[in-house]
């Protein structure tokens, strides 16, 4: 569908505006599906196979990736230097009018470049390029212009061309720097793939995000050691043990013996279905009443294992323990919440 763009008065977004501005974001976004769409079918029916060129010089850069682009390229450039960063390819961000002025410097001959261009004659970007050929690093280059001087000159040239931008006027950059950012993020993951790249080294990359967090957080990392471990003797009464749970604010106390090895666990939730039964709790002791054989984890385990036993079980607590059975910590769902595991 084509839409007819007119001007509107800052005071004139009413019903009609609305309808208008939900046209030009379907129109939009159709524009740009269409480049994507397009850039899958161009790189399948590819002959010269440059797609996969760049994906193996990219790979077997025994340097950095650098990447780089003036303007709206430009910001492609950096969120294309950060995904393949993130990823597993070493790669970073510089800025072709700084490169003329002394960042060529962080160049070196055995680094891969990925020039971004969408005319492909972008003067910042020629003018580093003699100095780059000298050195011989590796150039790889993604326009919008197959037969422009950035093209001719690459290692491997990737077509980012599209049938027009979705910008009213077909002059703002929007289809085109959406198609070049979708064909960094195929470079990206195809690299990472030949890589090897495993969520473990995604979350090494990310140690403050979620993931990070899920997957680098071990148990002994959160939690609760030495006074703060609720635990009581064996010979303990049931009422010692209710002061342990009371202290201790776990909602539980684990039994132990004499060599602090776990017997069991008693929970406010067995204090609970007590209730009815026990008419005298002083004269009850806590080995009486216990769970034998809890469940349990170890400290290096990874904190998202202590997770998922007690979701298997339906429990909010977890005694740690180490290879022998000694009681060494303690989990609460709630520590677990607070170190953003869940």
């Amino acid at each position: 569908m084509s839409v007819t763009h007119e001007k509107l008065a800052p005071s004139a977004f009413d019903a009609k505006a609305a309808t208008r501005a939900l046209d030009l974001a379907t129109e939009t976004l159709q524009i740009e599906a269409d480049a994507i769409l397009a850039l899958k079918q161009r790189i399948i029916t590819d002959p010269t196979g440059s797609f996969g060129k760049a994906v193996a010089l990219l790979f077997n850069c025994r340097g950095r990736v650098v990447v780089s682009g003036m303007g709206k390229s430009g910001h492609i450039a950096r969120k294309i230097a950060a995904t393949l960063a993130s990823t597993g390819t070493t790669a970073f961000f510089v800025h072709p009018a700084e490169a003329a002025h002394g960042d060529l410097g962080m160049i070196r001959p055995e680094d891969a470049i990925l020039a971004i261009s969408n005319s492909g004659e972008t003067a910042e970007l020629l003018a580093i390029l003699p100095t780059i050929k000298r050195m011989g690093a590796t150039l790889i280059t993604m326009t919008g212009k197959p037969d422009s001087t950035l093209a001719r000159l690459a290692c491997a040239h990737l077509d980012v061309s599209v049938a027009k931008e979705a910008c009213s006027l077909n002059l703002a950059p929007t289809a085109s720097t959406t198609a070049a950012l979708a064909m960094g993020d195929a470079l990206a993951v195809s690299l990472l793939d030949a890589h090897g790249f495993r969520e473990e080294d995604f979350a090494r990359s990310h140690p403050g995000g979620a993931l990070g967090r899920r997957l680098l957080t071990h148990v002994r990392d959160i939690m609760r050691t030495g006074d703060a471990i609720p635990a009581v003797s064996s010979d303990a009464s049931l009422p010692a043990a209710l002061f342990e749970i009371t202290q201790k604010g776990m909602a539980m106390t684990a039994i132990v013996d004499s060599r602090f090895h776990v017997m069991g666990v008693f929970t406010d939730g067995d204090l609970r279905r007590m209730i009815e039964q026990v008419r005298d709790f002083s004269k009850v002791a806590i080995i009486d009443v216990m769970h034998a054989n809890p469940r349990s984890i170890g400290p290096d385990r990874l904190a998202v294992d202590a997770v998922a036993i007690m979701e298997q079980f339906r429990i909010n607590q977890l005694l740690v323990t180490d290879a022998d059975g000694k009681l060494v910590g303690a989990l609460h769902i709630h520590d677990l919440t607070r170190a953003k595991v869940i």
